[in-house]
């Protein structure tokens, strides 16, 4: 058995400590690293990972967008998200977008080897502190009898929306995205008509709610 690995991670630190400490698993190879979700996508096309660790919460593009590109092209790969963050909404983005277990980074490293093979082998895995986010959310609902309203944005449109409260500017998202300025002026009116919000920092604060982005970022 040899599984193959890609590590998404915007920090150089995390990713090259992750290969050091694999590359010793004789089962596993690491066949790749990116920084971003956008060369998450390029490279899972390129090397056809078995198990992706993502990171959830990076510019550009953040790992719940990838974890559903990636899997739209490629449903056999397995992702594990890979976060600092265990909040509900970052929890049961990854897993609504179709990972297949969240770990934390303070986990021990035996544990993210178990959770790989496990995933590999078809499984699902949750730390025992996701495992109680996710416990806890389903009681709350359970008892309170009240879904979360879903607003129906489009892919393109949550990705209009992180680069908006990441602070990009019209032009930079034209830039970033390949498209026109109007495009973009386009997608921001429709994102405020669709979700009654009409300013810059009402979008911020809604994307960081949904776990598009985080106020570190």
């Amino acid at each position: 058995m040899n599984i193959k690995v890609l590590i998404v991670d915007d920090h150089k630190i995390m990713r090259e400590g992750l290969c050091k400490l694999l590359k010793n698993k004789s089962n596993i190879s690491v066949i790749g690293e990116a920084e971003n979700g956008r060369d998450a996508l390029n490279m899972a096309k390129a090397y056809n990972p078995n198990v992706v660790l993502m990171d959830v919460l990076m510019p550009d593009l953040n790992g719940i967008e990838a974890t559903k590109t990636i899997l739209s092209h490629s449903p056999d790969t397995r992702i594990i998200a890979l976060s600092s963050h265990g909040g509900k909404e970052f929890v049961t983005g990854m897993l609504g977008a179709g990972a297949s277990g969240y770990l934390l980074k303070d986990c021990a490293f035996d544990e993210l080897v178990d959770a790989i093979e496990s995933v590999y082998a078809k499984h699902t895995y949750l730390s025992r502190e996701i495992a109680d986010v996710l416990v806890n959310e389903y009681v709350s609902k359970f008892q309170s009898g009240i879904q979360e309203k879903r607003e129906d944005l489009t892919s393109r449109e949550r990705e209009v929306l992180q680069l908006i409260s990441e602070g990009n500017s019209t032009r930079e998202i034209a830039k970033s995205l390949f498209v026109s300025i109007k495009t973009v002026e386009s997608h921001r009116q429709r994102l405020m008509q669709k979700l009654n919000l009409f300013s810059i920092p009402e979008l911020t604060k809604y994307a960081i709610k949904m776990g598009l982005t985080a106020l570190e970022n």
